[in-house]
């Protein structure tokens, strides 16, 4: 079945009757005399057309379902274990939360599934609440701007590749940290100047750093079960003399004996969920890129689901190969090295590191490049429509045939939080990165509702299931809120450490309101003019809209 027969055309969507000016620009910021301007009114069905990116469409099925599946699968199944355990206090409960997030991450890609769907364009949540809350106007373009600029970094994973990069050649991480900054600022320039420079080597590259991925998680679940079922034990060659393998390892305990420990508290249970949450984070990582994918509809519906129902499976099975291998007590003590323990005592020490670097190290690097290729798109996307500054400049696709403006926008925040010398900072970048995201699947999920409700006659080619949107709304709205219920035993100073990645992502959303309300609303009104939007095309083809200051007495 060819593209045209299972998807709508794929084209760039023609100016309607009621936008007359299609003017060439190549800079966002040059002036436009008033005769010349034209106010640009969308409707709602030129939203509902997709569009084909300038560099075409060059993503097929395999490269859709990495990009998904390499962004779920980070550097995060070999650190974050070990704190859901240590902070729940048991090996069911722990995997209750794994599996309870794939359900509920489900839900959340049930509604970005059908927005996708229906609104086949790149950009995401940007594409779907402009599309659906258009009044106050601009505001909800300007909060997923802020959003995308302030917290749209890619640090945690370039963080963790240069920590693993350094204890691969026997260096102590923890003494070194400048030598680690140095390797994930040089890691993330890398990834930006291949995106950037070199399309489709880049795409090349990070499609075989996502299969080699996959290949190296099924290999430490296949190990596990294999030393466990016939009680191998490495030699002491590679165990080393003074750190022997241990004398047995753990058999799965008793039904009843999984619960034992268990923390039932929902401050202390929403935390981790949120670190399985930004464990399953990405499934929706190729509705950011829906311009560049072949059959984008089609692909959506199926790379995405396969990526959540490998990715749980993969959580699951290694879970577990954790738990079979190293003792619980062990691993609530790991903190973020639970993956070390696990290699060492399967291959000892030296073994053991050796396998640790190689899996988190490529792991960590292919996550860092599909997140910025996505990412990139992203601050494409917002360029366009004129919500930053030189936006003619970073919509285009010169000099190289990519998004090179969009990757420099992602590049800079990256480098400033990978600088930023703090200890600990891993647990602290994925808390801040998840917690305003709840906001967006919040008004995403309502805006669903109303959609079906208020334009039933859009095409739908997948349709989310309603009660799981209610239950996604219900769990944004607690996971909102849980971070402020208090926990027995904390005091009022450590509890408001504790709540402090909430009080950084409400503030980087309170940012983007008042910059909003006084870029649009003040200013504007202080200046005696209206802001409009202007249609335009770039040289290399793209489309843009610039944002425009006209007189209030202009008509």
């Amino acid at each position: 079945m060819t593209s045209a027969e299972s998807d709508p055309p794929s084209r760039a969507p023609e100016p309607n009757v009621e936008t007359p000016l299609l003017r060439k620009s190549t800079d966002s910021s040059s002036s436009i005399a008033p005769s010349q301007i034209f106010p640009l009114h969308r409707t709602l069905e030129d939203d509902v057309l997709p569009e084909t990116a300038v560099v075409g469409r060059t993503l097929h099925w395999s490269s859709a379902f990495i990009i998904i599946i390499s962004r779920v699968i980070g550097s995060g199944i070999f650190a974050t274990p070990g704190a859901i355990a240590s902070s729940v206090g048991s090996i069911g409960l722990s995997l209750t939360l794994w599996v309870v997030g794939a359900a509920i991450s489900w839900c959340g890609l049930a509604v970005n599934l059908e927005y996708g769907c229906m609104l086949p364009r790149s950009g995401g949540d940007k594409v779907y609440l402009e599309f659906t809350y258009r009044r106050p106007r601009f505001l909800a373009s300007t909060l997923v701007a802020v959003h995308a600029v302030v917290l749209g970094f890619t640090a945690s994973n370039c963080i963790v590749f240069g920590e693993y990069t350094l204890f691969a050649v026997g260096k102590d991480p923890a003494e070194h940290r400048s030598e680690v900054r140095f390797l994930a600022v040089s890691v993330m320039i890398a990834i930006t100047v291949i995106h950037g420079c070199f399309l489709r080597a880049g795409i090349l590259i990070q499609n075989i750093l996502g299969w080699i991925k996959l290949a190296l998680v099924g290999f430490m679940v296949i190990a596990s079960a294999f030393v466990v079922a016939t009680s191998y034990r490495p030699s002491p060659a590679a165990s080393d003399i003074l750190n022997p393998a241990p004398s047995h390892f753990n058999t799965f305990p008793s039904w009843s004996s999984i619960w034992e420990g268990s923390v039932w508290n929902w401050g202390i249970i929403s935390t981790a969920l949120f670190k399985v949450f930004y464990s399953y984070s990405g499934l929706q990582n190729a509705n950011n890129v829906v311009n560049e994918i072949i059959n984008p509809v089609r692909t959506l519906k199926t790379a995405a689901t396969t990526a959540l129902a490998v990715s749980c499976a993969v959580y699951f099975l290694v879970n577990v190969a954790y738990f079979l291998v190293v003792p619980l007590e062990e691993i609530k003590e790991s903190g973020e090295l639970i993956a070390a323990l696990f290699f060492e005592r399967l291959f000892g020490r030296t073994g053991g590191a050796w396998f640790l670097s190689l899996a988190v190290v490529v792991s960590a690097a292919g996550n860092v490049m599909v997140v910025t290729f996505a990412l990139a798109r992203l601050n494409q996307e917002i360029a366009r429509q004129g919500f930053l500054p030189f936006g003619g400049v970073l919509s285009s696709t010169k000099p190289f045939g990519a998004p090179l403006g969009g990757l420099i926008v992602h590049l800079i925040p990256s480098l400033i939080v990978i600088c930023i010398p703090a200890k600990n900072i891993y647990s602290f970048i994925l808390d801040v990165e998840g917690y305003p995201g709840q906001f967006f699947s919040l008004a995403t999920s309502f805006g669903l509702i109303w959609l079906r409700w208020e334009r039933p006659d859009l095409k739908r080619p997948y349709k989310a299931f309603l009660p799981a949107v209610y239950f996604r709304i219900a769990l944004s709205i607690a996971l909102i809120f849980a971070p402020f219920v208090p926990r027995e035993g904390k005091s009022g100073g450590a509890h408001l450490f504790r709540v402090s990645y909430a009080l950084v992502g409400i503030s980087v959303l309170l940012f983007g309101v008042f910059y909003w309300l006084f870029w649009t609303v003040l200013l504007p009104r202080w200046g005696g003019y209206r802001l409009e939007e202007v249609a335009g095309v770039l040289d290399d083809g793209t489309t843009v809209t610039k944002l425009v200051k006209v007189p209030q007495d202009s008509g």
